[in-house]
């Protein structure tokens, strides 16, 4: 019974996690932010805040519920499948491994650089890999049909909350595990063969010190209904919550813009940054034709259906170009 009831309180321990988005924590200081922005920049009344901050329209549609239900279903599936996944360990070993194979560095080389630095440089750069490889599969998801088939799930809810970060396909969180553990794996293994055993990280209660930033400034908020801006110049560097509400927005001129999760430096490098829209409304959403916002039934299939037709209409056109071929 008491393995039960521990099993069951995992699926909430993100909120209790200072690594994960949505720990209390970090909720308490988004709210605080909202608050702030209505109140200092918009110039809202207390009560208009309180009102808008926990709009029961937004918390309470059918498309938030949805969200919920998504995230214990998903929590259920990650506690069976996190398991058998690649560890970041099991790829740093395969990668330190091939460079002690190369002849053109030793490992250890530079043993003798301050651990300051070296403390420094691998903060950093682990926030950096991580943020950018999180650009390229987001990206990927909307280039290619089949992981388009995956990631049109996260994209067909129509009110945002912090919960939404959770509305993905379980393959969209295999494919995005994956990811992590390879940008992790290259980091560990890089800078424990150039720097030895110095390597460590800055962090704040066992988060990295950037990520810890990034959420105590608001992560939450960009699933969410309050649109904040920053300065033009600064979202060229990061992405304000109301950039990433703009990649939500069916509107055309919208689409395929700020895949960036914290940094915006790479959707300005690979022209797919949108500076935020003062005050303009968005709608969310998919239509009902590409994916469902509340059917958990078509949440969850639609995408193996998408792809299995994909799969087969590259067949039958590649056995249509084949026989063209030997037919001439």
């Amino acid at each position: 019974m008491m393995e039960f009831f521990e099993q069951i309180t995992s699926i909430f321990v993100d909120f209790t996690d200072p690594r994960k988005r949505i720990f209390v924590g970090y909720l308490a200081l988004s709210l605080l932010i909202a608050f702030l922005w209505l109140i200092l920049f918009k110039r809202t009344t207390f009560s208009t805040a309180i009102a808008k901050v926990f709009d029961r329209k937004v918390f309470f549609s059918a498309s938030s519920k949805a969200d919920y239900k998504i995230f214990v279903i998903n929590r259920l599936f990650s506690l069976f499948i996190s398991p058998l996944l690649l560890t970041q360990i099991a790829i740093a070993t395969a990668i330190y491994l091939f460079l002690h194979r190369q002849d053109f560095i030793q490992s250890g080389y530079f043993n003798d650089v301050n651990i300051g630095v070296v403390v420094a440089s691998f903060t950093l750069f682990v926030f950096v890999i991580d943020d950018f490889t999180k650009y390229l599969v987001h990206r990927w998801m909307h280039r290619f049909h089949v992981l388009w088939a995956i990631h049109k799930v996260h994209h067909s809810a129509e009110t945002l909350t912090p919960v939404t970060v959770y509305r993905v396909h379980p393959l969209e969180g295999i494919l995005y595990g994956l990811r992590s553990a390879f940008a992790q794996g290259v980091a560990i293994s890089t800078f424990l063969f150039l720097f030895g055993n110095s390597v460590d990280l800055y962090t704040i209660v066992g988060v990295n010190i950037l990520s810890f930033v990034f959420h105590v400034t608001g992560s939450n908020l960009r699933h969410s209904h309050i649109s904040i801006s920053y300065w033009p110049w600064l979202e060229y560097i990061l992405i304000s919550p109301a950039q990433h509400q703009l990649h939500h927005s069916i509107a055309e001129e919208h689409y395929d813009k700020n895949f960036g999760v914290a940094l915006a430096i790479w959707d300005w490098m690979f022209g797919s940054l949108h500076l935020s829209e003062d005050d303009k409304e968005l709608e969310f959403g998919l239509l009902p034709n590409e994916a469902s916002a509340t059917n958990m039934i078509d949440i969850y299939t639609r995408p193996f259906l998408d792809i299995s037709k994909i799969i087969s209409r590259r067949a039958r056109n590649f056995k249509q170009a084949t026989l063209r071929i030997f037919s001439n």
